[in-house]
């Protein structure tokens, strides 16, 4: 099993600045792309940011500019570096992340969420 644990998140003022990390820990042989979204209330869950493992990153248009995804893969960790916050912003961010887990001998494919992580952005 692999299990995903985000931290970071909190209470900042509009036009402040947060990081949010998510290490990937587990049976894991290798993580693959490693991911944020986010849900506001009443939304849909969106997509904010997705990083391969060589290092290709896709950027939503809302947080371009803004926010910016790295990771570390010796650490099977990624983080979000927010920028500029907006009320808009707030939301319950989730790390996603998939790869390959040793399992009986074998490899087998995993792709997991963490638990959701608050970010609460004030006007």
């Amino acid at each position: 099993q692999v299990q995903l644990v985000e931290s970071g998140g909190g209470l900042v003022q509009a036009g402040g600045s947060l990081r949010l990390s998510c290490t990937a820990s587990g049976s894991i042989f290798r993580v693959n792309a490693m991911g944020w979204y986010r849900q506001a209330p009443g939304k849909q869950r969106e997509l904010v940011a997705t990083i391969t493992r060589d290092g290709s990153t896709n950027v939503a248009d809302s947080v371009k500019g803004r926010f910016t995804i790295s990771r570390d893969n010796a650490k099977s960790t990624v983080y979000l570096q927010m920028n500029s916050l907006k009320p808009e912003d707030t939301a319950v961010y989730y790390c996603n992340a998939d790869g390959l887990v040793v399992r009986a001998n074998t490899w087998t494919d995993f792709d997991s969420w963490g638990q959701g992580t608050q970010v609460t952005v004030s006007s």
